[in-house]
């Protein structure tokens, strides 16, 4: 992975093999777990931040994120607004919820695989909350 054209620009933060963190984590690029983390993984879906779990790798907690590769162990539901992968050795005791996904001989997931459409390039839907004033030609309209 390092070195290779796919990181080449991107800030990649990592947490190591015998590092724990507690608590959320908000990123913007790319996230490299080898430790523990216990809490949310967090990326903007409009971002193309991605989340790896290495193989020794835990996340307890959700997981959302553009694109996401776990090889290691996941206890929590995983939102991929873009693309997912499950390598061989992952393990996701949760809900996937996927847009693409490459999911090899050997992950396992124990919860559902739930597919959900792009939001790419769709317009965003209006509020039907907010009201908005008739203009003033339909008030003249109507006298």
């Amino acid at each position: 992975m390092w070195g290779s054209e796919n990181t080449v620009g991107k800030n990649v933060t990592l947490i190591t093999a015998k590092a724990e963190i507690l608590g959320d984590i908000r990123i913007s690029e790319a996230l490299q777990i080898e430790g523990a983390v216990k809490g949310n993984i967090l990326a903007d879906p409009d971002s193309s931040a991605e989340v790896t779990i290495g193989v020794k790798g835990i996340v307890e907690g959700e997981i959302r994120a553009p694109h996401v590769v776990i090889n290691g162990e996941v206890k929590g539901d995983v939102y991929s607004s873009d693309h997912i992968t499950l390598n061989k050795n992952a393990l996701v005791t949760g809900d996937v919820h996927y847009v693409m996904m490459e999911m090899v001989m050997g992950a396992k997931v124990n919860g559902k695989l739930l597919h959900v459409p792009s939001e790419k390039g769709k317009k965003p839907k209006k509020d039907p909350l907010v009201k908005t004033e008739p203009s003033i030609l339909s008030a003249l309209e109507t006298k």
